[in-house]
Formats: C-alpha cells, sequence, structure tokens
C-alpha cells in the first residue's frame, strides 16, 4: 500500500470537519455501545475510576486502540482499490459477534452521513476505516486524525462507565485527560507500522464481549 507524502499543517477548516465527524452529535449511535464494559461492571471486574482507567489503558495498548489505530491509518494510506482488503481484515479481527455489530453498524452511518455532506465515494466500511477514508479524502493528516478518534473512543467508553458506575462529571474528564499520553503514544507506534504488525491481547476485554452477548440485564448493544 502506498504510504503517502508527508502533509502540511490541518487547516481551520479541516480541524473543525474533524471535529464534527468525532463529536457525540455526529449521528453514528456510538452511546448505544459499551465495548464489553457493561459485562465487566456486571461481574465486578471494573468497580469504580481506578479500574476503569486500568481498563481503558489495556484496551489502548492491547486491544481495539492500536489496531483501530493501525486500520485507520492503512485505510489513509490504501487507494480506492486497496481500502476494501482493509476494510476486510477489520471485520475479520473483530473477536465476538457484538464487536463486529458494533464497528459495522457505526460505520455504515459514518459513511452514509458524510457521504450525505461531503460528498465522496464512501459507502459500507468500518468505523475506524470509515474514518480514515474519509480523512484521506478530505486531506485530514492521519495523526490528527487518529489521535482524536482515540480520545472520542475513550470518551465515549467513560460515558458509558457513568451510566453502570458512581463516576462523576469531573472525575470523568479527569480520567480522559490522564490517557491523553497514551493516545499519543498509541498514534505514534501505529504511524511507524503496518498492518504487519497487527495483534490484539486484550483477551479478558474480548470475553467479556462474548459474555455480554448472552448478559441477561442491559442497557447497551455491546
Amino acid at each position: 500500500m502506498a504510504t503517502g507524502a508527508p502533509m502540511a499543517m490541518p487547516t481551520d477548516d479541516q480541524i473543525l470537519t474533524l471535529s464534527q465527524w468525532l463529536s457525540p452529535a455526529y449521528p453514528v449511535g456510538g452511546f448505544a455501545y459499551s465495548h464489553g464494559l457493561e459485562s465487566l461492571v456486571e461481574t465486578g471486574a471494573v468497580t469504580d475510576a481506578d479500574s476503569l482507567q486500568d481498563w481503558l489503558a489495556d484496551v489502548l495498548r492491547y486491544g481495539a486502540g492500536l489496531s483501530d489505530a493501525r486500520f485507520l491509518i492503512a485505510a489513509w494510506r490504501a487507494d480506492a482499490q486497496e481500502v476494501g482488503a482493509v476494510d476486510a481484515l477489520c471485520r475479520a479481527f473483530a473477536p465476538s459477534r457484538e464487536r463486529l455489530q458494533e464497528t459495522d453498524l457505526q460505520g455504515a452511518a459514518f459513511c452514509e452521513v458524510t457521504a450525505e455532506v461531503w460528498g465522496g465515494d464512501i459507502a459500507g466500511l468500518t468505523y475506524p476505516v470509515a474514518l480514515g477514508r474519509a480523512a484521506a479524502l478530505a486531506g485530514i493528516p492521519p495523526a490528527l486524525t487518529t489521535r482524536l478518534y482515540l480520545q472520542a473512543f475513550v470518551a465515549n467508553l467513560v460515558a458509558a462507565a457513568q451510566r453502570l458506575l458512581p463516576i462523576g462529571q469531573t472525575e470523568g474528564q479527569r480520567l480522559i485527560r490522564a490517557l491523553a499520553p497514551l493516545i499519543s503514544d498509541i498514534t505514534e507506534q501505529a504511524l511507524a507500522g503496518s498492518l504487519d504488525d497487527l495483534s490484539g491481547t486484550a483477551f479478558l476485554a474480548d470475553i467479556a464481549s462474548m459474555k455480554h452477548e448472552t448478559q441477561y440485564s442491559r442497557i447497551f448493544r455491546t
């Protein structure tokens, strides 16, 4: 796949576009997903802000955080013929039915709205692949796109945790801020590699997403 030439600093319009795409108001339905967190709360594996931060850090380092970053950047670097192969691998890498549903449905919603508003050849892609492809078409740098994608990913899961645990707004924002250096590190790691470096070892998070499929009482789709 092409790596793409270095890009200039993003323009104000590009920054505003990316902020809009990753806003909680953008209609991808991210509020409906907990990435298996609801199952972990049910079993007592995550009980407070400290255990939540530990779980989020592991997901970022060893799970969907790093793998999604790799898929996003690969999609950004891919041409129109290559992006389908990136998307197929992203789907194959989903460890459970619900996690596949999560990335598939959010991606489909992102593609539909983005194509309607901004135009461009984007449809039927998983969420990180869709964002990477859209950013490439809009000329938005992959580093900025990945950092903000991961921050939005963390923020969404913190918001989910606040509906499941006694975690206040200030505590939640402090947690998101604490993970910012890790988000930057993971972005740089993903930028320096390729899909040949793809791996996933957040096994307990993956198992939690599988257990959620049969959880009796739940409020999230994953």
